[in-house]
């Protein structure tokens, strides 16, 4: 298996772990807005072996609480189980970023127990998921819903969450996604800013996103459907 990032200290995005984090090429949606082009259209010019990164949270493994596996979308590699038989072997956390377009995946490595965290980025209203995809896929509406049953089922710590342009999120897409989400008392729902510094389509770097305090707002209307949303 081979990464194009590789972030050998990351205090961020295992919330409370001291991590690393490795980046995988490829992705089957387009989100317009996604910070990570190069990953997305297999671009990226940086290249990390697995042996690299092995070696690394050997020698460090007692300053490392965990890895991140991110992209891209991680669950298209077909090594991804193997990769991280061999990180839980190393003694190590292992969180999962998915856009949940893999339900079969993300189950086979809970069911295996080779994570322990999971985040979903919901992008929208079901109704409004084909707009973000790029490979022909008949079922993308009823794999995000069999993701986030089986996340919010699953006993691994987890988290959704939405990043929120002005362009492409109207006010009642947030009720939509609440309802979406709703009943998921255990889980936890993020909203997070769109950021245009970098981005897949580059008309999206003149858009805006919700203010924090109109996120606040959203966050507030919608805790009747689903109770833990939160802003960062």
């Amino acid at each position: 298996m081979t990464f194009s990032g590789f972030l050998k200290t990351d205090l961020v995005n295992y919330p409370g772990c001291v991590a690393a984090s490795v980046f995988t090429d490829g992705c089957n949606m387009r989100c317009p807005y996604c910070h990570n082009p190069s990953l997305v259209l297999g671009t990226a010019t940086e290249k990390h072996t697995e042996e690299e990164v092995l070696e690394y949270i050997a020698r460090y493994r007692r300053i490392l609480d965990g890895l991140v596996i991110s992209g891209g979308e991680p669950t298209l590699n077909q090594e991804l189980e193997g990769f991280l038989r061999k990180v839980k072997a190393l003694g190590l956390l292992v969180k999962l970023d998915t856009n949940g377009t893999a339900p079969e995946v993300i189950s086979c490595l809970i069911d295996k127990k080779l994570v322990d965290y999971v985040a979903m980025d919901i992008k929208a209203p079901i109704v409004k998921y084909r707009m973000f995809f790029h490979e022909h896929c008949p079922s993308i509406e009823d794999s995000v819903r069999q993701s986030i049953s089986l996340i919010a089922a699953s006993p691994i710590e987890h988290e959704f969450r939405t990043t929120c342009p002005k362009s492409i999120l109207n006010p009642q897409d947030f009720n939509e996604i609440a309802v979406l989400l709703g009943g998921l008392e255990a889980s936890v729902w993020y909203l997070q800013p769109f950021n245009p510094a970098v981005t897949l389509d580059g008309r999206m770097e003149k858009e805006v996103s919700y203010s924090r305090e109109e996120l606040l707002k959203i966050a507030d209307s919608v805790r009747n459907t689903v109770p833990e949303v939160r802003v960062r």
